[in-house]
């Protein structure tokens, strides 16, 4: 199983930025999914999460800023970055629970990472 996430880039404050992660490979099914943010010289921080039925939460940094959602049918999550802050500057990594084919069991996977910069 692979995610390959996209869609960051460099953007000024207030600005937006859609990132996207689509999960391929052989999967049954997915559960959670999720995005983490790191920013430098600081730890991996959890953003938001939607599960397979639609529900999400957020961090409280990025609520009512962030909006996750996610294709069932393309087996990709967006994360919808709205009034961008400085402060939002980081690797923004995708996360999945996934099940693959011939497995019963659900486990994690991650993204490689995609650049978010925000300046004044």
């Amino acid at each position: 199983v692979q995610l390959q996430a996209s869609g960051g880039g460099s953007v000024q404050t207030g600005g937006s930025l859609r990132l996207s992660c689509a999960a391929s490979g052989s999967i049954f099914s997915i559960d959670a999914m999720s995005w983490y943010r790191q920013a430098p010289g600081k730890q991996r921080e959890f953003v938001a999460r939607i599960t397979s039925g639609g529900s999400t939460n957020y961090a409280d940094s990025v609520k009512g800023r962030f909006t996750i959602s996610r294709d069932n049918a393309k087996n990709t999550e967006y994360l919808q970055m709205n009034s961008l802050k400085a402060e939002d500057t980081a690797v923004y990594y995708c996360n999945a629970d996934v099940r693959t084919r011939g497995s019963r069991w659900f486990n994690d996977y991650w993204g490689q990472g995609t650049l978010v910069t925000v300046s004044s």
